[in-house]
């Protein structure tokens, strides 16, 4: 049992090293900046399922490292939940085969009440409908999962997640978010506890 844990570590860890880094992360970047830090809008993330799950979690980071954001669920949003959406706003949808049909549904219903919110994708598949439709694509590398169906979210998550993080990290980096910020944004717990004694000591 040892032997497959590790085997299966190291095939994850395969995978996010293989994970393409191409200009498309600095064009999300510049995106992000100009629609939230500029023009004082909000990222939108989505996804449904794990992918949902995923995308809910790189709004939260981001929201507690500077940067405006919110998750709307694909499936909520067909029933008003996309009135939480404005005209300076951008999203951020995450599909590993780029055929979800919420969330290319989402994008519709985004182009009936504001066509100019530009759209950031991450994905496994870069022929999928998804893709073609972004002003804005990350490939995921598309993994195989790790799971012996080879069907469960798995290693794709994982590298879902990881873009995530290099994604708050690079914007974190270009505003010049300290942890005087972060303190005033997360106050219980103890990281909340940490970023003060460590403000205080700046």
């Amino acid at each position: 049992m040892q032997k497959r844990i590790k085997d299966i570590i190291e095939e994850e860890a395969k995978a996010i090293l293989n994970i393409p880094v191409t200009d498309s992360y600095n064009s999300a970047i510049e995106l992000i900046y100009k629609h939230v830090h500029q023009l004082n809008g909000k990222l939108v993330t989505s996804g449904m399922g794990k992918a949902g799950q995923i995308a809910h979690n790189i709004a939260t980071t981001f929201s507690s490292t500077g940067t405006p954001s919110v998750f709307l669920h694909p499936s909520e949003a067909q029933h008003g939940d996309l009135g939480v959406l404005q005209k300076n706003d951008l999203l951020l949808v995450i599909s590993n085969s780029g055929k979800t049909r919420e969330i290319l549904e989402l994008l519709e219903l985004k182009n009936n009440l504001y066509p100019g919110i530009p759209v950031i994708v991450i994905t496994g598949n870069d022929q999928s409908p998804l893709w073609k439709h972004a002003d804005v694509a990350i490939s995921t590398g598309g993994p195989s999962e790790v799971c012996p169906l080879g069907l469960t979210p798995t290693t794709s998550t994982t590298v879902m997640t990881v873009i995530g993080d290099a994604l708050v990290t690079m914007m974190m980096e270009k505003i010049g978010f300290t942890v005087v910020d972060y303190s005033k944004r997360h106050h219980g717990g103890y990281l909340g506890h940490k970023s003060r004694e460590q403000s205080q000591e700046k």
